[in-house]
């Protein structure tokens, strides 16, 4: 069994805030299909720009998401290692398989 260092709760912690908004959620599904423009991500989400770019530096800054630049326009798409790390942290909080539960007795 592998436990939990502080940093890597911290990693999940950050991960999962990143995570906890529908517009966000909104933007991982529709970045799922591939690299997507900021005007592309408006119109889809139906949002302002200056509400869709806060959300969008939420996620960049939580490491989900990477940009280019082309021309005036920003271009956006999933971090691959990120949703590896979102797959790992919420494995490890699943309930273990054989049901024991710790050992240590409170006194």
């Amino acid at each position: 069994m592998t436990t939990k260092t502080g940093n890597d709760l911290e990693r999940a912690a950050e991960l999962f805030h990143a995570l906890a908004d529908a517009t966000r959620l909104g933007i991982i599904e529709q970045l799922r299909s591939g690299e997507q423009c900021v005007c592309d991500l408006t119109d889809m989400l139906e949002t302002g720009q200056s509400r869709l770019s806060f959300h969008l530096k939420t996620l960049k800054d939580a490491g989900l998401l990477q940009d280019r630049r082309q021309g005036r326009w920003i271009y956006y798409s999933l971090e691959p290692g990120a949703i590896a790390e979102i797959e790992s942290a919420v494995a490890a909080i699943k309930p273990r398989a054989n049901g024991t539960r710790a050992t240590r007795s409170c006194t």
